[in-house]
C-alpha cells in the first residue's frame, strides 16, 4: 500500500549560529510507515521500550530550545530498523526484542533489510553527518550528545542508575559530564547500563571516527514518563553542559581509536 503522504525518516531542529552542541536522538519515535502496519505487534507493544526510547524526544526538543543546539531526530521506530546500529550489525533489524517476537521482521531477507537501509537508516545518518559537516565548514568543533532512555528493568534485573553516560575511548565530554551529574546527587552510570563502545553505532560514526567530543546520555524511563520530568532533565542538562563545552580540550579533534571488545546494547 503506497504512503498517503511521504514518510519522513528524520526531523531536524536548526541550531543557533555558532552553537557547537549537536543533539542526536536515534530512538525518538515509535512511528512506522503505513505500508508496514504495526509489524504484527499490538499497540501495547509499540508503547514499550522495544519500539522507542520513552521521553527521549521530549528531552531533546526542550534541550535544543534552551541551548540553541541543532538536533536530528529519527522519524521511525527502532523496530523497523535501528539507526543506532552499524549497517552490518546483526541486530540492525530485530526479530525478537526483550522477549517479544516481531512478526513483521521474523522472515525478513537481505533485500528487505537493504530497502530499509536506503529508505530510512541512511537518510537519518546523512542528516546527522550534514549537521556536523556544516559546523566544520564554519570552523567549529561540534560536541555531540546522543539522547536516549533505558528501561528500569531488563530481563528481570532492576537498574539502579538514574542516568548513564556512555562513551568510547574519548572521555573528554563524558568525564566532566559524569562529574557534573554526580554533583547533582544523582546515581550516574559510567558506561552503564550499556558500554558505549559499539562499532558502527551513531556515536562511533560521528564522534569516534571523526575525532570529535561526544557522549551518549541514557535517562531511566520512569524518570522521563511525563512532560514535566522531561523538561526538568532538559533544564538540568542545559545548565551543566555549556560550561563543559568551554573546556579547551573539547575545542579540537582528537583520535583515540575504538574499544572493540564491548557487547551490543539495547
Amino acid at each position: 500500500m503506497p504512503e498517503e503522504f511521504p514518510f519522513q525518516p528524520f526531523e531536524t531542529l536548526p541550531g543557533a549560529k555558532n552553537q557547537r552542541l549537536i543533539l542526536l536522538c536515534d530512538h525518538a519515535r515509535n512511528t512506522l510507515p503505513t505500508s508496514y502496519g504495526a509489524l504484527g505487534l499490538s499497540s501495547e507493544s509499540l508503547q514499550r521500550h522495544i519500539a522507542y526510547d520513552i521521553g527521549a524526544e521530549a528531552v531533546t526538543r526542550r534541550l535544543a530550545a534552551l541551548t540553541g543546539a541543532g538536533a536530528v531526530l529519527a522519524g521511525f521506530s527502532r523496530l523497523l530498523i535501528d539507526p543506532n546500529r552499524g549497517e552490518d550489525d546483526p541486530t540492525l533489524v530485530m526479530r525478537i526484542s526483550d522477549g517479544a517476537i516481531v512478526p513483521g521482521n521474523a522472515r525478513i531477507d537481505a533485500a528487505e533489510i537493504s530497502r530499509r537501509v536506503e529508505a530510512y537508516w541512511r537518510p537519518y545518518r546523512r542528516a546527522c553527518a550534514g549537521f556536523i559537516d556544516q559546523a566544520r565548514a564554519e570552523n567549529l568543533i561540534p560536541a555531540l550528545v546522543g539522547v536516549h532512555s533505558f528501561t528500569p528493568s531488563m530481563q528481570g534485573v532492576s537498574r539502579p542508575w538514574q542516568v548513564g553516560v556512555l562513551w568510547d575511548r574519548d572521555d573528554r565530554l563524558a568525564a566532566p559530564l559524569i562529574e557534573a551529574l554526580r554533583a547533582e546527587k544523582l546515581v550516574v552510570g559510567d558506561n552503564e547500563p550499556y558500554d558505549g563502545a559499539l562499532i558502527g553505532d551513531s556515536m562511533y560514526e560521528f564522534s569516534t571516527q571523526r575525532g570529535l567530543p561526544g557522549a551518549l546520555i541514557e535517562i531511566r524511563q520512569d524518570l522521563v514518563a511525563t512532560q514535566e520530568q522531561c523538561d526538568a532533565w532538559a533544564e538540568l542538562l542545559a545548565r551543566i553542559l555549556p560550561p563543559i563545552l568551554l573546556r579547551e580540550d573539547l575545542m579540537r579533534e582528537e583520535f583515540f581509536g575504538s574499544r572493540a571488545d564491548a557487547a551490543p546494547f539495547a
